[in-house]
């Protein structure tokens, strides 16, 4: 039965000392939540210093990069539109060296896609690998045979160049691709050597290809396969760390990046996550991941350059790729300063 007696008591349990204290503590917080805060004293802030884009003479696009003998080699298209034209016009590549990520040395044009007599044009991506002192660069142009996106190689002795055609001819042309029936799938081609020594050239827009190449590096080896990944659009990269193959690849459009993962280099792929988003200013993204002097980067391009940049009018940007603990990427902050110099 509830008394007048145990009601008292109870009065005197919420007076004791000790909640007394509790309610005091949290009457004086509700107090100064409830008033107005001082706002802190402004000082200047230094203006940051921009590290992106690493290259602001030309527009640069599709990165790739390699990393021999202790120095950096990058690999870039170069979107040279007329002003008042927009679309992509690419005619060359271009190559840029550095023993520090953030000082670049430019060199002569390299390669340029008139440098196949079977191409009427067109320098899309395109990647550099070394195999055994020499350096084979696949890229995308326009066949003039069909007037569809195919794929070459050149060879040099030289990371720098010059580079010269391999074959004399197309490595894929868009009738050995027939998974669909666009006449750009074959473009954006990436090349990964193995541990065994077995080279891989991933490819594709819309439909991710895939083949082993002969130990000449200028040749197909068997059939050529494909994986299925969610909203693949283009831009495959294939790099390996810690046991796992990563795949990252060009997601939907306008362009993220997303990735997926696997403990064999044919699969199966499992999707992961985005990896970077729409990259400022470009409906494309594209990237390359190496790993130099002990630190890992992502790079990629934007429309950054102030004013004309674009999608059509992209540059080369570095930002710092971090694993968690369990493998998988962190998805990458894009900055304005860029990365430190590596030692």
């Amino acid at each position: 039965m509830y008394t007048s007696a145990s009601k008292n008591s109870l009065l005197d349990k919420a007076m004791s000392p000790k909640i007394l204290f509790v309610l005091l503590i949290a009457f004086s917080f509700a107090a100064c939540s409830s008033g107005e805060t001082q706002p802190k004293e402004l000082t200047e802030q230094p203006i940051p210093d921009p590290g992106n884009p690493i290259i602001t003479d030309k527009f640069t696009a599709d990165p790739a990069a390699i990393v021999y003998q202790d120095t950096v080699f990058l690999y870039v298209g170069h979107d040279d539109p007329a002003p008042d034209y927009n679309f992509y016009d690419l005619n060359e590549w271009l190559v840029y060296s550095s023993t520090d990520m953030v000082n670049w040395q430019g060199y002569d044009v390299p390669l340029r896609a008139t440098d196949f007599e079977w191409a009427s044009g067109d320098a899309w991506a395109a990647e550099v690998i070394e195999k055994d002192g020499k350096f084979y660069w696949y890229v995308s142009v326009t066949n003039a045979d069909d007037n569809a996106k195919g794929i070459g190689v050149a060879v040099s002795d030289s990371p720098t160049g010059p580079f010269e055609d391999a074959r004399g001819s197309a490595l894929v042309t868009n009738d050995m691709t027939t998974d669909t029936d666009i006449t750009w799938d074959d473009i954006d081609p990436t090349v990964f050597i193995d541990d065994d020594g077995q080279a891989y050239m991933f490819w594709g827009n819309t439909v991710l290809y895939y083949s082993e190449l002969k130990d000449n590096m200028i040749e197909l080896e068997g059939e050529i396969k494909t994986i299925d990944l969610p909203n693949f659009v283009e831009a495959p990269w294939v790099h390996k760390k810690n046991g796992y193959y990563y795949l990252s690849y060009a997601y939907q459009f306008p362009e993220r990046t997303a990735y997926a993962m696997a403990t064999d280099i044919e699969g199966p792929y499992y999707f992961q996550d985005i990896l970077n988003e729409v990259a400022g200013n470009t409906n494309t993204n594209h990237q390359a991941i190496i790993e130099y002097k002990g630190r890992d980067y992502f790079i990629y391009h934007t429309g950054a350059i102030p004013t004309q940049g674009g999608s059509f009018r992209r540059s080369v940007s570095i930002d710092y790729l971090y694993y968690n603990p369990d493998g998988t990427m962190k998805r990458v902050v894009m900055t304005t300063e860029g990365v430190d110099p590596a030692e």
